[in-house]
């Protein structure tokens, strides 16, 4: 019988992978940490497992009898130690699939990926990648680019001040970036149509239908609220304190700042030569007006 298991089943790459499996008719374990979040799940039609990504055992047991597993690696950005917690979490997710044994797994990695060099959070990605290698299960590894959604962070400061501080430098270099919506999209197709594609794992590159600029996200921004944004170079002796003002903690802080300085270098994006290309459909002002307009119409 075929049976998808979701991990990260209320993330947003979680439920619209599951949202596009129902609407094909396709059966779905949606797997989640907190069994009050599990209704409007069930109201779907899925059957509800719960795991903490942590407990290997537990995972184990949610992953029986699965056609294909889904898997994204929790990341807490207020972990004393990041890297080390993201680690940890890699190696149990492993230790389940060599355990339950699914036929596939589709891993959500990150662009930068392949990199060797130090890129940060990206490298925890390599990692995960490597380790995954190892286990006994076919791989898929859904490589994403950096999430639009990311950005409605700054739309407090945006309303409040007009102005969109920015990591990505210079202001006017274009990058890839995707919505998460169309990431879950991407890994509902590619569990509906599982096929032999040669040497594995097998590597897929998610991006948006077109790239864009710090100077077209603020502009964006300016639109969703009405008002004038702009764009502002963030100095590099800035962005640690800055996000941790932002709830960050420090190990993640350090995290992200490698990861900003590898993008700045051009060096985050597709592995040229390795695998295919996807493109979503959503733009960022779409991505971006997903978020609900009570929430844009509290922090004008």
């Amino acid at each position: 019988m075929i049976m998808f298991v979701i991990f990260g089943a209320t993330g947003k790459v979680g439920k619209a992978t599951i949202t596009r499996l129902r609407a094909k008719g396709a059966p779905v374990r949606a797997v989640l940490r907190d069994p009050a979040r599990a209704a409007p799940l069930a109201a779907l039609g899925c059957e509800i497992g719960i795991a903490e990504v942590g407990d290997a055992d537990a995972m184990a047991v949610a992953m029986r009898d699965a056609t294909a597993v889904q898997l994204i690696c929790p990341i807490n950005p207020r972990a004393a130690d990041a890297s080390r917690q993201m680690l940890q979490s890699i190696e149990r997710m492993a230790e389940a699939i060599d355990a339950a044994r699914p036929p596939c797994i589709l891993a959500i990695s990150d662009y930068g990926a392949h990199l060797t060099i130090d890129t940060g959070i990206t490298s925890l990605f390599r990692a995960m990648e490597e380790r995954f290698r190892q286990c006994s299960a076919r791989m898929v590894f859904l490589r994403s680019a950096e999430h639009m959604e990311n950005w409605a962070r700054y739309l407090t400061i945006a309303g409040e001040t007009g102005v969109m501080p920015s990591m990505h430098l210079p202001l006017s270099r274009p990058f890839a970036t995707v919505s998460a919506a169309d990431i879950g999209d991407m890994a509902a197709d590619l569990l509906l149509t599982d096929e032999d594609h040669g040497p594995l794992p097998r590597i897929v590159h998610g991006e948006g239908p077109r790239e864009y600029t710090a100077l077209d996200i603020a502009a964006a921004l300016g639109r969703l609220l009405a008002r004038s944004v702009v764009a502002h170079e963030l100095p590099r002796a800035n962005w640690p304190a800055t996000l941790m003002r932002s709830g960050l903690s420090e190990s993640y802080a350090e995290l992200i700042v490698r990861l900003a300085e590898a993008h700045n270098k051009g060096l985050i994006g597709a592995e040229a030569g390795v695998g295919e290309i996807r493109r979503g459909r959503t733009d960022i002002a779409a991505a971006l007006e997903s978020f609900p307009p009570e929430i844009r119409q509290d922090i004008v």
